[in-house]
């Protein structure tokens, strides 16, 4: 049987790298991922919940995490001897394993490229030796690879080909009244991201909540998250006496975010997903003083959020470290209630720049098809 690494780090990832997989009957796909990737039949050598991390000094503890998985990717790859590989997003990881991986003789196709159009284009250069293909997730990034040689094409993001329940249906799955506002309180996928957002994002949500007299929230808790990170989430939520639900590994938070009017929500692609359901997006991030000092001398971009780098503009609120307060957070959410309609217009202008209609995992699937002794794709 052809057998196909994979490797996602990230609970997005999990979800895109598994549609993929899915759509590969037949074909013996094992390595990194989470309860999506399982669920479609790959062999976990590692759980992405044990080596999720994001930038300098955020790993703490689970840089050990990150070490077992490495190890346990690098053991199999040499032992198997996979005919192909899919690395999906998870820049340093798989930045580091692509030449590797390229120096054994393993075809390589990346999925979800390095964001060098926002820091770090030196990558460029270094990954377009170790890549074969580069499927890319949004329209402006192709040219941008191709031009220092990498066949890179854009297949459309994984946000838009996943499950999506209308309004009336999310909001019964949520136990949500047909007739009150309601907030979707997203604070990442990350556990550093969840203990740095949480707190204030639900503090905003009780300072608007106190002002009206009909709004209403759910946390959603995203599936990449660890036992004791969900556990505390349940006694945090809980103390605000908001609601708690679990995303689907499948699908993700997208399925059911419809049913809500604004997103609180981490910067990353619960942000891009918020938009694409038109629950308008209210975009805070927070991270440690140094990855804050880093970010600061290479990012290239005046705005974090995707929906915002998508537009060429601010159309939706960042509030970014000392800014993600509650009260600005309060502020900032009382006014995108208030001014929903206008939103939700540049939530559907975001959708059409992504271009709707693409099925990304479909298109993948077929790039990997031929080093996979032809593999039939569903």
């Amino acid at each position: 049987m052809t057998s196909l690494l994979v490797v996602a780090g990230e609970a997005s990832g999990d979800r895109a790298a598994a549609a993929v997989v899915a759509r590969l009957p037949g074909v013996d796909a094992f390595g990194l991922g989470g309860p999506a990737l399982a669920t479609a039949g790959a062999e976990l050598l590692g759980d992405l919940r044990a080596s999720t991390a994001l930038g300098v000094g955020e790993s703490g503890g689970r840089a050990g995490g990150v070490l077992r998985a490495w190890r346990a990717v690098a053991r199999a790859a040499r032992r198997r001897r996979p005919r192909a590989a899919l690395l999906v997003s998870y820049s340093e990881f798989n930045g580091l394993l692509a030449p590797r991986l390229a120096a054994a003789g393993v075809r390589v196709l990346w999925y979800g490229a390095p964001q060098v159009w926002a820091w770090r284009p030196g990558r460029m250069q270094r990954l377009r030796r170790a890549i074969d293909r580069m499927a890319v997730i949004f329209p402006f990034e192709e040219p941008l690879w191709r031009e220092v040689g990498v066949d890179a094409h854009y297949v459309g993001h994984p946000a838009l080909e996943g499950p999506r329940l209308d309004r009336s249906a999310a909001r019964a799955a949520l136990g949500l009244t047909p007739y009150a506002s309601a907030v979707a309180v997203l604070p990442g996928s990350r556990p550093h991201e969840v203990r740095r957002l949480l707190r204030p994002m639900l503090e905003a949500y009780e300072r608007v909540r106190s002002d009206r007299a009909s709004v209403d929230a759910r946390v959603l808790v995203a599936p990449s998250l660890d036992d004791g990170t969900r556990a505390w989430i349940a006694d945090t939520a809980r103390a605000w006496r908001v609601p708690t639900f679990d995303a689907d590994p499948r699908a993700g938070a997208v399925a059911v975010l419809a049913a809500f009017d604004v997103a609180l929500c981490a910067s990353g692609t619960a942000s891009l997903e918020a938009a694409i359901a038109r629950a308008a997006p209210v975009v805070a991030y927070r991270v440690g003083f140094a990855t804050e000092l880093a970010a600061r001398a290479l990012l290239r971009t005046s705005d974090v959020s995707l929906p915002n780098v998508l537009l060429g503009r601010r159309a939706f609120t960042e509030l970014l470290q000392r800014e993600a307060r509650a009260d600005r957070l309060a502020r900032a959410l009382a006014d995108a209630l208030d001014r929903r309609a206008e939103l939700v217009q540049a939530c559907a202008e975001v959708e059409e720049r992504l271009g709707a209609g693409r099925e990304p995992s479909r298109r993948v699937a077929r790039m990997l098809a031929p080093w996979l002794d032809g593999a039939r794709v569903d």
